[in-house]
């Protein structure tokens, strides 16, 4: 039970936990509780090393602020958990009268998003010259095979020539769309913007329709619409890319869920306020979440799915975020990522009028 004299302490948006002189957690608040995803009768049965991967780290503050007595020791810390994101945090920590040590957590929010622009900046622009390179590489001998192919064709014998026609076309048209999609890829940031009146929803659900065209059977795909967002100003054919690459990327890496018949994406879109994206502040943007029940991106690539040719699948080209990104980019909003087994959340900010 919590003692009564602490309930004040409940109303805290920030965590705050009591450990007495041996680092054995007395006091969690509500915000606590919910922090760690853990009741205070859970976690009364913990120290304070054992609470964190190095939750070394936390008991050598508590040290300092013993020592100090009266001084507030103040750090910012990444307080790594196992199976679930690390938390970045401002902690604050002090001793009691009774030798308790008192620790209060904030979460570091602007910390987090400065370094995630940054981190994001840094990425687009080794992306941008990683394609520059690969795309030159790839435009010569793509028009050699579409021009074989197109030789080859003028000489097919009379007899047998619509059905072979029918290969060189396949080699033919696939040679364009290549094309295609290297010079997008090649000049992205030149190619103009289609603009016009844009409705997520119906972006939403000309994804959903392809999805399920594709995988008529064993995936669900959930709507979890606000119809109150306005229309805005926009590309829809990009976004309408941006939005299908993501969902066929959860869609394949759901197959075994698609096999059990259980699998689920959800397209959900709320209203996000006073919003500051690449360091410019907006009153609305568009909070688009794109979501799946699969196994979650491997841990060893997930800080670099965004990169080119980083794919966490045989036979993926590791391309289709990376346009996702440079698209969302054009539309002056940014694109997130969080993911664990059993959920994988894409997150697409866009600013609203």
């Amino acid at each position: 039970m919590k003692p009564e004299a602490l309930a004040g302490l409940d109303l805290l948006a920030s965590a705050v936990l009591i450990a007495d002189a041996a680092g054995r957690i007395e006091y969690a608040n509500a915000a606590a509780e919910s922090l760690l995803d853990s009741s205070l009768k859970a976690l009364s049965h913990k120290t304070i090393s054992t609470l964190f991967a190095n939750g070394d780290e936390l008991v050598a503050l508590c040290e300092q602020a013993k020592a100090h007595k009266y001084a507030d020791i103040r750090q910012d810390l990444t307080l790594e958990r196992s199976g679930r994101e690390a938390l970045h945090v401002h902690s604050i920590v002090s001793t009691l009268d009774n030798g308790a040590t008192l620790i209060e957590l904030r979460a570091n929010v602007q910390q987090l998003k400065l370094d995630r622009e940054e981190r994001i900046l840094d990425q687009s622009q080794a992306n941008k010259e990683l394609i520059r390179n690969l795309a030159h590489e790839i435009k010569n001998p793509l028009g050699g095979i579409r021009g074989a192919a197109q030789l080859l064709e003028l000489e097919l014998p009379p007899l047998h020539l619509a059905e072979l026609r029918e290969y060189t076309q396949v080699i033919i048209k696939e040679a364009d769309r290549l094309q295609t999609l290297v010079d997008r890829l090649l000049a992205p940031h030149r190619r103009p913007h289609i603009v016009g009146d844009v409705n997520i929803h119906e972006v939403c659900e000309r994804v959903r329709s392809l999805i399920l065209a594709e995988f008529p059977t064993g995936l669900a795909i959930r709507r979890d619409y606000d119809a109150s967002i306005p229309e805005f100003r926009g590309d829809k054919e990009q976004l309408i890319q941006t939005v299908l690459n993501i969902a066929h990327n959860a869609a394949l890496a759901l197959s075994g869920r698609i096999a059990a018949g259980d699998a689920e994406i959800v397209f959900k879109t709320r209203v996000a306020r006073q919003v500051t994206l690449a360091k410019v502040r907006y009153a609305l943007a568009l909070d688009l979440h794109i979501i799946d029940n699969g196994p979650g991106i491997p841990p060893q690539i997930r800080d670099r799915i965004f990169y080119p040719l980083v794919s966490g699948r045989d036979g993926g080209s590791g391309l289709g975020l990376t346009l996702a990104q440079t698209f969302v980019q054009q539309h002056m909003g940014v694109i997130e990522c969080e993911s664990r087994p059993g959920l994988t959340d894409f997150r697409i900010l866009l600013p609203l009028p």
